[in-house]
C-alpha cells in the first residue's frame, strides 16, 4: 500500500504545481510558433544550398 500512498502524493502535489504555472497568452504563442516556422525554412533553404554546393563540388572533383 506504500506505493499507491506515494503515487497519490506524487500526483497531489503534480496538480499543485501545474495550478501554479503562469502559462503565456495566446497571443505569444502565435508570435513564438511563427519565429520557429520562419526559422525552420530559413534554416532548410540554407541548408539545401549547402547541399547543391557541395554535390556540385563533388561531382566537380570525382567527374
Amino acid at each position: 500500500m506504500e506505493l499507491i500512498d506515494k503515487s497519490k502524493q506524487f500526483l497531489s502535489e503534480a496538480n499543485q504545481e501545474i495550478k501554479r504555472v503562469t502559462w503565456p497568452a495566446r497571443k505569444h504563442i502565435i508570435a513564438s510558433t511563427w519565429v520557429v516556422v520562419l526559422l525552420v525554412i530559413v534554416t532548410s533553404i540554407l541548408l539545401g544550398l549547402v547541399d547543391a554546393a557541395l554535390a556540385r563540388l563533388v561531382k566537380l572533383v570525382l567527374g
